[in-house]
């Protein structure tokens, strides 16, 4: 993607699977591993399946090109048998990083853009976790420092 540039990405598959019978300590490694092979979003959603047993739905956002070594990992490393996939297209607003300095230091900023202008601005949540921990400090007051910079 170009920064400062929206589009919209019409090469995306969403991939997905109902799981019920995989302990949820793998959930994690495998949600590493599809990030780790390039997975633009991986999450998990409660559901209830046949019986009303109680399992989780596993989505895979990626670039269709990554579709098979995706599958490859989510057959290799849950309990399914089979999965499903869809066309997807993304609209993603451009984006840009700023830096922002607050009385401990140097916070960076992702701005989303549309059309030029910006419409999200999001400080990033390891500079300001970093902050509070080096200087004993509310999370909350860093991003709150950070915010009122913005304005």
């Amino acid at each position: 993607m170009q920064h400062g540039q929206e589009h919209i990405d019409h090469d995306m598959i969403k991939i997905e699977v109902n799981l019920d019978d995989i302990p949820g300590e793998w959930l994690g490694h495998v949600m590493d591993l599809l990030f780790q092979s390039g997975a633009n979003d991986v999450f998990y959603i409660p559901i209830y399946m046949k019986k009303n047993r109680p399992g989780t739905m596993l989505q895979v956002l990626c670039d269709n090109k990554q579709k098979s070594e995706m599958m490859n990992i989510i057959f290799r490393e849950t309990t399914t048998l089979g999965v499903r996939y869809y066309p997807l297209s993304v609209k993603r607003l451009g984006r840009k990083f700023r830096k922002v300095e607050t009385p401990w230091g140097t916070v960076s900023v992702k701005e989303g853009l549309m059309e030029g202008e910006i419409v999200q601005q999001a400080p990033e949540f390891s500079d300001c976790k970093a902050i509070s921990e080096q200087y004993g400090i509310p999370l909350k007051l860093v991003f709150q420092e950070v915010w009122k910079q913005l304005k």
